[in-house]
């Protein structure tokens, strides 16, 4: 029996309707496995399509954290390290995934969590300025999210800024779009998968927190960058035998439009939040458009809110006040979005 509203994180429930309902119709279908079974490959198509990259290599792995190990394992050399954000998801909630794997998360500090052009460009060429750099991590990838781990959105202007860079010092660019469904549906948002795909050495489309029951899916506009990418997965053991399961969910994710819809509702429940966090007088941490919210709490406010509604603590912020996060999703009721505001305008 639900006895707290639960806003702690937007992969709270399974996956949409259209997903459950295609499971079923096809469990009894015998397919091929590893995802070279037809619906897997109407899925990749859907993908390319969208992303306007006829030639892309799309593959279907099985949650974030896998994805980007395996991305940054397989386009890194062994000495090479992948820059990133000091709050982006490699650096904070990975649990040292890429470093187990072998390579250095080069951290750098930021205001909004969005790198910027010119730190990167400083970054690699400070590198190639020291004296001892063959003693030190080369930087051979920049690892940005969109949206970012604090909800921000990277412009279209601001990415084709960091993509010259990269190409301009022979760097990949890889992007984590665990929550890209929430990015496509912000009105400020004018980054397309089309973009993505043209700026981009490899970027994915997350399903786990976008609708799917579990999966993202992995865009490498180049298939010449990683022609071997069966077998790498396989060496990480993340290829599925029942590949048809990640395939299933993504030919109805892209399948009229659900993609670029999904995130819309989830989008307005969380400006709706933010109104009632002003109107009750709660700080926000920072502005951002997508479908976190991020808000200062004192001690007493945290344990009172804590009786009614499960979020998620994000920092101390100092001796007083914490960070707290609400994130709304593609499933979020109507009636928990009110009775939130309810509470937290009690407080």
């Amino acid at each position: 029996m639900k006895t707290q509203l639960n806003f702690a994180n937007d992969y709270l429930q399974g996956a949409h309707p259209n997903i459950l309902k295609r499971m079923m119709e096809t469990n009894q279908v015998e397919m091929t496995g590893y995802g070279t079974d037809p619906i897997t490959e109407s899925a990749i198509e859907r993908i390319r399509e969208a992303c306007d990259c006829p030639q892309a290599e799309v593959r279907f792995l099985m949650g974030g954290t896998q994805t980007n190990q395996i991305m940054i394992d397989s386009l890194l050399q062994s000495y090479q390290g992948v820059i990133a954000a000091k709050t982006g998801h490699v650096s904070v909630h990975e649990a040292g995934a890429i470093e187990f794997g072998g390579h250095k998360v080069l951290e750098l500090d930021t205001a909004d969590g969005k790198l910027n052009a010119q730190q990167i460009k400083e970054t690699i060429e400070d590198y190639w300025a020291d004296g001892n750099h063959e003693h030190m991590v080369m930087p051979g990838m920049v690892y940005i999210s969109q949206p970012t781990e604090l909800g921000t959105l990277y412009s279209k202007s601001e990415l084709e800024a960091i993509a010259h860079v990269c190409k301009e010092h022979e760097v990949k660019l890889f992007v984590d779009g665990a929550r890209l469904a929430y990015a496509l549906a912000c009105p400020e948002n004018d980054v397309t998968l089309a973009d993505l795909a043209q700026l981009c050495d490899a970027f994915y489309i997350g399903g786990t927190k976008c609708g799917a029951m579990f999966g993202e899916a992995v865009v490498i506009p180049n298939p010449r960058l990683l022609p071997y990418m069966t077998t790498i997965i396989k060496q990480h053991g993340a290829l599925l035998a029942k590949g048809r399961l990640l395939g299933i969910q993504f030919d109805e994710l892209f399948k009229d439009h659900l993609y670029d819809t999904i995130g819309q509702d989830a989008i307005t429940d969380a400006n709706q939040i933010r109104q009632a966090c002003k109107r009750a007088g709660l700080p926000l941490y920072f502005e951002n458009p997508t479908n976190q919210i991020f808000c200062l709490v004192t001690k007493e406010q945290m344990e009172k809110l804590s009786e009614k509604v499960v979020f998620s603590f994000w920092e101390k912020y100092d001796d007083e006040l914490t960070v707290i996060r609400f994130a709304t999703s593609w499933s979020t009721r109507k009636e928990d979005v009110e009775a939130l505001c309810q509470v937290i305008e009690s407080l």
